[in-house]
């Protein structure tokens, strides 16, 4: 039994570098690469926000990039989802208290769907568009009720508690 969603068409993503430093957006590459192949969902990625359903935005909101920020989701055509990419789109990260950064997207935009991580595993960012392509769907059949909703948070199982307890542990000397 498959799993993934049934679309009535395929979304067409976008991605939006907002002064970022790249983990995620190499991150966010690989998922185009076969080994991840976010295309057998039916997403697209396009290079044109006029022909994007979803906005996909990594790095914080600071002075400078806020109005384009706007612009090019202002340029998405209704019914449009935007997913949150890594910590900085969603908080602002490690730079939310440099002079110039606003913080996370939201300020500017409605976000729908966020992804944690520093950088988000190529995973979540799959399960993020996934999860982004059925808010689209949502709103392309009733777009009132959807706007109201409360953003979606992909939570994905990290290893690193396990591997972290599995590290034998040393005894640090105390000073005299």
């Amino acid at each position: 039994m498959s799993t993934t969603p049934k679309l009535s068409k395929s979304p067409w993503v976008v991605h939006f570098n907002c002064n970022s430093c790249n983990g995620c957006d190499i991150e966010f590459l690989a998922l185009l690469t076969p080994h991840y192949d976010v295309e057998r969902f039916g997403i697209v990625h396009v290079g044109n926000p006029k022909h994007a359903d979803v906005l996909v935005v990594t790095g914080s909101v600071n002075h400078r990039n806020a109005r384009v920020l706007k612009n090019v989701y202002d340029q998405i055509p209704d019914p449009k989802v935007v997913v949150a990419m890594g910590v900085c789109a969603s908080t602002g990260g490690i730079f939310a208290d440099g002079y110039n950064v606003l913080g996370g997207i939201a300020k500017v935009i409605p976000v729908d769907v966020y992804v944690p991580g520093c950088a988000s595993r190529p995973e979540a960012m799959m399960d993020g568009i996934v999860k982004a392509a059925v808010i689209l769907e949502a709103k392309r059949r009733n777009p009132k009720a959807v706007q109201a909703g409360q953003p979606v948070v992909v939570r994905t199982p990290s290893a690193a508690p396990a591997a972290a307890a599995a590290i034998p542990q040393k005894e640090i000397p105390q000073p005299c």
